[in-house]
């Protein structure tokens, strides 16, 4: 089974990455690389993957975990559209609770969402 680069630590900093799987785990890995990886990453992950495979985790993304800067690059980066209300739904965001002075995690931009946690500041 193909490791890991140890330099990923850092951006999957909340897995142990010597039991993390290259397949099982494509999606978290790339999302992770791509969203918090610096140039030597994002080469490093070039090489545990084709371009298709990254292609297809950004044209797919994973609710609540992408920036939003970084999602509007990649699909311009590589032409792919992905339709309003899931690119909305993918952008991490945090908004201040101004009722204890907490950061509230939303999942994604909608009043309706019911997916939040508090995050103490």
């Amino acid at each position: 089974m193909k490791k890991l680069p140890k330099s990923f630590q850092r951006v999957l900093w909340s897995y142990n990455i010597d039991k993390m799987d290259i397949k099982e785990d494509k999606e978290e890995i790339i999302t992770q690389v791509l969203n918090y990886g610096t140039w030597d990453d994002l080469k490093l992950l070039y090489k545990l993957y084709f371009e298709e495979d990254i292609k297809e985790v950004v044209s797919h993304p994973r609710r609540g975990v992408w920036f939003e800067k970084v999602l509007n690059f990649w699909t311009k980066m590589f032409n792919i559209k992905i339709r309003e209300d899931i690119y909305k739904k993918a952008i991490f965001t945090l908004i201040p609770d101004n009722k204890d002075n907490n950061l509230v995690q939303i999942h994604e931009k909608f009043p309706e969402d019911r997916g939040h946690k508090k995050l103490k500041r």
